[in-house]
């Protein structure tokens, strides 16, 4: 897994527990951390798919 994509994952997950945690405390703030959550799960995704297209391409 490329370290971008980790990095992404990372924050994704980082970002769940934030909106968790803030939705359990009645925060609409948790709406922001859901869309850093779409948004950071995309970069994942997209970093990923990257990493694989470049080594299919190196081959």
């Amino acid at each position: 897994m490329p370290r971008l994509a980790l990095y992404a994952l990372i924050v994704c997950l980082l970002a769940v527990a934030a909106a968790v945690v803030s939705f359990s405390r009645g925060s609409l703030l948790g709406i922001v951390w859901v869309l850093i959550v779409g948004l950071s799960s995309n970069m994942c995704w997209y970093y990923v798919k990257r990493g694989k297209a470049e080594k299919s391409v190196s081959r």
